[in-house]
């Protein structure tokens, strides 16, 4: 099989509030849109972002590293997004993981690469 991209979906009960979230908290591009998805392309991953969702928290299994998940964090919370755990220390070093939520109860987090 030959895979020509891949992508990976979420929902969103507003749309252009989403795209402006992952656009100007990550940086991404739109690459893509119609009616019914926005594409947005994020460290040459792409999210589609499909119209029509409910708002209903979801676990989405992306994960965006980082380099300061302390920064990062407060960033997606300046943007509308939410925390779901503040980043702590482990083992004696710096933060490496914030659970957060998008503004559209998709939820996500960042990581920061470990040594």
């Amino acid at each position: 099989m030959n895979v020509e991209r891949l992508k990976y979906i979420i929902w969103a009960a507003d749309t252009a509030r989403a795209v402006k979230f992952y656009t100007s908290v990550f940086g991404g591009k739109v690459i893509r849109e119609n009616p019914a998805v926005t594409d947005i392309e994020v460290c040459n991953g792409i999210i589609g972002i499909h119209g029509g969702g409910e708002g209903k928290r979801t676990w989405t299994g992306l994960s965006f590293q980082v380099a300061d998940v302390i920064t990062g964090a407060a960033e997606i919370v300046a943007a509308g997004g939410q925390l779901l755990r503040e980043p702590q220390p482990e083992n004696g070093e710096a933060p490496h993981l914030a659970m957060c939520v998008d503004t559209e109860g998709n939820e996500i987090m960042l990581s920061r690469k470990r040594n």
